[in-house]
């Protein structure tokens, strides 16, 4: 546990109507007290409404709902104090002010908090593991509602409860290549149903491993979904793409060429992030060095693309799976073309609606399930590597060989849990939080 006790403001920018300040550390309750008239401190983990007054004076400084919540059943471990104070800058500053003020001659050793430090002593005191944290500071900076459900999940220990599961099955198949192990030890034959039992449940294991890997990842649900509105010069695809943005994001012309080159566009859609791309226009031939640079980018597009929107004719689509939109429904003398999905008008707005639920629709498959989480890189890589360990496990006789390989996979699993080799990373993750949390 830390010596020092830590203070910081962890509610919003003032001026709101609330403040909360935190306080955690071992002498989070006498720092409290004093600023108690008579330092009586209120029944922990009930609210109580005091008067604040500054040690150094006895000047009031607010009233303030003061709750104690003693450790280690709190979030970060050790005892710690929230006081609800009035929401105005100048009553935040002057009571921020008298807690400096103790830091530096009060006795105590108290300081401000830096970026993420009540969430790592939660870490560091085991009130939450690395992946809850995790998705801590993934719910912190959700700017979408698929964002925020799967940081929800991830924070509120799905995702830590499956891998508690994938463990103690983990150290199960462990166990029973030890009991293997010492049959031959003493020449004696394994059960041979024993050994079924192990390959089996090594499969299980593997398996269930197998089919998070299958699940989406986090990073699309950070970066967004890629959509890539291609086609021929002039069919709508600039003009749609500021439809479906809600903004002018792309010059509107035309004059044949005016996209040269990639314009990308973050956009909510529905709850959901997506990358709009609008590429250059695929001509058939141009004596332009510029414009044919931007068709090959535009190509390269069309392949990387998570959706693609093809504004161009049905029989020369450059993907299957496509979604094949004929963009300017209201122009004069306009005939539905054949083989399209869907017809729009982004001038009028006709069909917008039903192509951004067509769009989401497709987005599904890139999208964690409702009521679901999603893994970042770093965890992908473990689980990654604990299949591979369980999959040489699997094919190998040699029980000493196989020990190694699930010794492999239990340190792997460490590592994604946060109990070892995760140092390095810790400053990372924890510099992404704001101050008060």
């Amino acid at each position: 546990m830390a010596s020092d006790t830590i203070y910081a403001l962890s509610s919003g920018r003032p001026p709101a109507g609330i403040a909360v300040i935190r306080i955690s550390g071992p002498d989070a309750f006498a720092l409290t007290a004093r600023f108690l008239k008579g330092g009586r401190l209120p029944t922990p983990r009930a609210a109580s409404l005091r008067t604040l007054h500054n040690p150094a004076d006895g000047d009031v400084l607010d009233q303030a709902v003061v709750l104690l919540f003693p450790g280690p059943g709190s979030v970060t471990g050790e005892d710690l104090a929230e006081w609800h104070c009035h929401g105005g800058q100048a009553v935040i500053r002057a009571v921020l002010g008298a807690l400096e003020e103790q830091g530096r001659g009060g006795g105590l050793a108290v300081r401000e908090a830096v970026a993420g430090e009540f969430t790592r002593r939660g870490f560091e005191n085991g009130r939450m593991d690395l992946n809850e944290a995790e998705g801590l500071a993934d719910l912190l900076a959700a700017e979408t509602e698929s964002q925020r459900r799967a940081a929800m999940m991830m924070a509120d220990g799905h995702f830590s409860r499956r891998l508690e599961g994938w463990r103690s099955r983990l150290l199960a198949c462990s166990a029973q290549v030890e009991s293997l192990l010492d049959f031959s030890d003493e020449d004696d034959v394994p059960d041979s149903g024993m050994e079924r039992a192990l390959a089996d449940a090594l499969a299980a294991l593997r398996e269930d491993m197998a089919a998070q890997l299958a699940a989406p990842s986090a990073e699309r649900l950070r970066d967004g979904i890629h959509l890539v509105l291609a086609g021929p010069p002039n069919a709508g695809k600039s003009t749609l793409l500021n439809a479906l943005a809600g903004r002018e994001a792309a010059i509107v012309s035309d004059i044949a060429g005016t996209t040269r080159d990639r314009i990308e566009v973050p956009v909510n859609l529905g709850g959901v992030a997506f990358v709009l791309t609008d590429t250059a226009g695929l001509a058939d031939r141009s004596e332009d060095r510029i414009e044919l640079i931007g068709i090959d980018r535009a190509r390269q597009a069309i392949e990387a693309a998570d959706i693609l929107l093809w504004l161009g004719e049905a029989n020369v689509c450059p993907r299957a799976d496509a979604i094949r939109v004929a963009a300017q429904k209201d122009r004069t003398g306009w005939r539905m073309p054949a083989g399209v999905d869907i017809a729009v008008s982004a001038l009028t707005g006709e069909n917008i609606y039903a192509l951004v639920q067509m769009i989401l629709d497709r987005a599904k498959s890139f999208l964690p399930t409702e009521g679901s989480y999603a893994l970042h890189e770093r965890q992908r890589k473990a689980v990654a590597a604990m299949v591979e360990a369980l999959t040489a496990a699997q094919v190998n006789s040699d029980l000493l060989i196989v020990a190694e390989y699930l010794r492999l996979a239990r340190e792997e699993m460490d590592r994604l849990i946060g109990r070892s080799g995760v140092e390095d990373m810790l400053d990372s993750l924890f510099s992404r939080f704001c101050i008060g949390k």
